[in-house]
């Protein structure tokens, strides 16, 4: 059941969401039911728990590496290319001969529609559009 709220919930959300989520069929599912399953769900390989900078954690189904950046100002999620991820790892094999076993990337900064739009907050996070701008590379 907790699976299924993750899914309907498309992703990104916490332990607190997913129990409301299954409270508006079930109003009486606890809580504590809720972060066992997470936990289980975790540790199977199922579902990724990501620590989004601030705040509680959010949940994910599993589908592979998750890599990310987030708005600290909607709170917007845009996941990173893994292959921008392969390329760090090979850097840093190849320059400064450090085997990486375990790479979680977090890179923290305001999207495009709040740097256009100050002082907007959202309460939800949500998936950024993965758009890339022509010219937006360093030094540009």
């Amino acid at each position: 059941m907790v699976y299924n709220a993750i899914v309907r919930l498309g992703g990104h959300c916490t332990a607190d969401e997913i129990t409301a989520e299954l409270h508006t069929t079930q109003p009486r599912f606890p809580r504590s039911t809720v972060y066992r399953s997470l936990e289980a769900l975790t540790a199977s390989g199922s579902v990724y728990a990501a620590h989004l900078g601030d705040g509680p954690t959010h949940y994910e189904l599993a589908t592979g590496d998750h890599h990310h950046a987030v708005c600290q100002l909607c709170g917007g999620v845009l996941h990173i290319e893994e292959e921008l991820v392969d390329a760090l790892e090979t850097h840093l094999e190849g320059t400064h001969k450090f085997k990486p076993l375990h790479t979680e990337v977090l890179v923290v900064g305001v999207c495009e529609t709040c740097s256009r739009t100050p002082g907007r907050k959202s309460v939800h996070r949500h998936t950024l559009e993965h758009v890339h701008h022509a010219g937006g590379g360093a030094g540009s």
